[in-house]
């Protein structure tokens, strides 16, 4: 028979979670990429990289939410403490980040076509670019948030705390 397993507590989601707003936002900015270099469809490739930044800001609020409270429940050494609060700072500073860089990329979207002034290609490429790099820098803190929580996991062995699955019941157990 299928079932489906047990959905963890909110403390035990951040493994499943945290996935997300690092596969979204370092996905993002290859849309942009091949937007600059397609000229005709540009536009559905920058709103396409706008959506991931959208969910993968949303997701990195939820990957906060939910580490915090994994980390009240993890078993403390002082190197876990150190790891822990560093990777703790560097998922903030991330969220922060990546609030600024969706909500600015929104506006390098939506601006010209509010003030009915559309950007000459090249005045918009060379603030693509720009934009570009900033994310660029943006994805350094991601990945360094992302590199301590695997330290957190791989190194010092901080685990999640998940229920246990229920064991099966043979079918032919029940027919007695």
């Amino acid at each position: 028979m299928f079932e489906l397993p047990p959905i963890p507590t909110w403390d035990g989601l951040h493994p499943l979670i945290v996935h997300f707003p690092i596969a979204l936002l370092l996905v993002a900015p290859l849309f942009i990429v091949l937007a600059l270099l397609v000229g005709r469809h540009s536009t559905l490739f920058m709103t396409s990289a706008l959506v991931l930044m959208v969910l993968g800001t949303a997701a990195s609020y939820v990957a906060v939410s939910t580490g915090e409270a994994a980390g009240k429940l993890a078993d403390r050494t002082p190197e876990v403490n150190q790891v822990l609060q560093h990777h703790e700072q560097l998922a903030e500073r991330t969220r922060l980040t990546f609030t600024v860089l969706t909500i600015v990329f929104a506006g390098l979207l939506a601006g010209p076509a509010v003030l009915k002034r559309p950007l000459a290609r090249v005045p918009a490429t060379v603030l693509t670019l720009l934009f570009l790099g900033v994310y660029g820098a943006g994805a350094i803190v991601l990945a360094n948030t992302a590199h301590n929580g695997g330290r957190l996991v791989h190194e010092l062995g901080v685990r999640s705390l998940m229920p246990p699955a229920p064991i099966p019941v043979a079918s032919a157990d029940l027919d007695d």
